[in-house]
């Protein structure tokens, strides 16, 4: 059976992009990427929306006329997908279409050599628009398998990847062929470092230092890669080992990667109710409970049989319905291959429609 599956800042700062903080704002709000398409459909002509950008940008020797084409740059790049296509009333179609589609269109744009990237960089240098923006079209999909590795970080994938592309955007602008690596090696730490931010900032209830994220994320693969190899949890003393963090600080993290959430927060796309909405109070007993009542028992097991599949099975690990032996969210997590997370989504919405059964029983 298959489940549905950052205040410290880096010790050094990246240097400001060309154009001063403002212009960096302007493009933060922007948040600039053609996967706008949350908020618009795309058709089968988003390539064509996507090769505009070349062609608003100009050309400009002009400085004014040169900051002028790096600001229609980024907003082309970020109204490309927006005004194509049409918008339909169901969300997730309109978001998977449109990632589709904008994958679709960057395809096109072909991969650059290390001689094109050094006579590309030296004409940027110079002032060249188009230069710029062929750059940052080549490299659109080196942002969109970077983003898909922070995945289930709690931003969907169109943000992760609005974000990285204001990273590859700074990296451009920033690139000197002359150091000797190539673009995709420099424009990775930009990228990372924009997707990061993005994750600390936006993903949890209480915000995280970027550090401080980057260590959970350690503490996670390490501690999924130990369970995989090893077919147990490690204890904190291997997890020291293997990661090189104090003991005080895993136990620390581990606190802190008990993830907080908003009560007004929906429980998932498809549902509009809210962790509010299928809190459970006192007056609801708990499922062992019930179970534990003879006289409930066979009450208990037609209603688990009205909800789904992989909520009857996480309830039943979660409050030991199986061998009287309650799991963890992470321990029922790694039996299915999904996070903690998902575990916890999947048992409120279980333990909702347990309770609005129950009401509308006037067993309560």
């Amino acid at each position: 059976m298959m489940l549905n599956k950052e205040d410290n800042k880096a010790n050094s700062q990246p240097a400001e992009p060309k154009g001063g903080p403002a212009v960096t704002k302007r493009r933060a709000r922007g948040k600039v990427c053609a996967m706008s398409g949350r908020r618009s459909g795309y058709s089968a002509d988003s390539k064509d929306s996507i090769e505009a950008v070349g062609e608003t940008v100009g050309k400009s020797t002009h400085k004014s006329s040169q900051k002028k084409a790096k600001r229609k740059a980024v907003t082309t790049l970020r109204s490309a997908a927006s005004r194509v296509g049409r918008t339909v009333d169901n969300r997730s179609t309109v978001v998977t279409d449109s990632i589709n589609a904008y994958f679709a269109g960057i395809k096109k744009f072909s991969l650059l050599s290390a001689q094109d990237e050094k006579s590309l960089s030296a004409q940027v240098a110079a002032g060249n628009a188009q230069a710029r923006t062929t750059m940052i079209e080549s490299n659109l999909r080196l942002v969109v398998n970077m983003a898909k590795r922070y995945m289930n970080r709690g931003l969907p994938l169109q943000d992760l990847i609005e974000e990285g592309n204001i990273g590859l955007i700074k990296s451009v602008e920033k690139f000197k062929a002359s150091k000797g690596c190539r673009f995709s090696t420099y424009a990775t730490y930009w990228i990372r470092q924009s997707i990061d931010r993005a994750v600390a900032n936006q993903a949890n209830t209480v915000r995280l230092p970027i550090h401080v994220n980057n260590d959970l994320a350690k503490l996670t693969r390490v501690t999924r890669d130990f369970a995989f190899e090893m077919e147990r949890e490690p204890e904190v003393e291997e997890l020291a080992e293997k990661t090189g963090f104090k003991l005080k600080y895993i136990k620390k993290l581990n606190t802190i990667s008990r993830r907080s959430f908003s009560l007004d927060s929906t429980i998932s796309d498809d549902m509009d109710q809210s962790l509010l909405d299928v809190l459970v109070d006192d007056s609801f007993p708990a499922p062992n409970e019930l179970l534990g009542n003879s006289a409930r028992a066979e009450l208990i097991r037609e209603w688990m049989g009205m909800i789904e599949e992989n909520e009857r099975e996480v309830i039943k690990l979660r409050y030991g319905f199986v061998d009287d032996a309650p799991r963890t969210l992470e321990a029922i997590g790694n039996i299915f291959g999904v996070t903690r997370e998902r575990v916890r989504q999947i048992e409120m919405k279980a333990l909702g429609k347990l309770r609005g059964i129950i009401e509308e029983e006037d067993m309560t």
